[in-house]
């Protein structure tokens, strides 16, 4: 299951599949799986961000918006459960890849950006076996494919990417934009939404884009929004 690449520095990547291993082993009553399944990969994303220090609760806050807008397009509880699920470890795939990658990312050369394009795909692979996982690994695999089909790993485009895929491609990018010299924490989240909407229907699923617009209390101009709706 591990790549080479992957064995050579798995002592994170591990301690996350056996933690993984060991709920997929319980028999859990329906009453509370949910509940107990959250929280012991909420354990696994603290472990990401020990091995990703320079993303240090990006999983968590990727988590929040992803939520947010399933709520917003009313997916069913078990969907709901799913995206959360393949929120918190969207990036574990990045695990696998060498040490120099794993210091945040400048320019990247094109063998190493090759490397880092594949890591949905490794990170689903990862997933998969895991049968409270298995929807979560779907997901997670195509939360990099864009809306017009020029993305990755697969090239899927518009509704051939899994729904809740388009959520995650969303809440991931909304987190992931940097606004230099902005420290405001409404005015950067007004401008990353902007930038968001720049690319609905060539990035991004546009119904999705209004829907997460809408649900910031954002018009056509995208007002600043209240910040605490979306804090933990």
């Amino acid at each position: 299951m591990l790549t080479e690449m992957g064995k050579s520095k798995s002592t994170p990547l591990r301690r996350i599949l056996s933690l993984l291993s060991k709920l997929d082993r319980l028999h859990l009553p329906a009453s509370s799986r949910f509940d107990i399944e959250s929280i012991l990969v909420r354990q696994a994303n603290k472990e990401l961000d020990r091995s990703l220090p320079w993303q240090t609760g990006h999983g968590r806050r990727t988590v929040v918006c992803a939520v947010a807008i399933g709520h917003r397009v009313g997916l069913s509880r078990q969907a709901l459960h799913d995206l959360k699920l393949a929120a918190m470890l969207h990036d574990i795939g990045l695990l696998t890849l060498p040490s120099s990658l794993l210091s945040r990312p400048g320019l990247l050369d094109a063998d190493s950006y090759a490397a880092v394009q594949n890591h949905p795909r490794i990170g689903a692979e990862l997933l998969e076996p895991f049968r409270f996982l298995r929807e979560a690994s779907v997901i997670i695999a195509h939360h990099h494919e864009r809306w017009d089909g020029s993305g990755y790993p697969f090239g899927l485009r518009g509704a051939l990417i899994p729904y809740g895929s388009r959520i995650l491609a969303i809440a991931d990018a909304f987190d992931a934009i940097r606004v230099p010299n902005v420290s405001d924490p409404e005015l950067r989240a007004s401008i990353a939404l902007r930038i968001l909407r720049v690319a609905a229907g060539t990035q991004f699923d546009p119904e999705l884009i209004e829907r997460f617009c809408e649900l910031l209390g954002e018009s056509d101009h995208c007002r600043p929004y209240d910040h605490d709706m979306l804090s933990l």
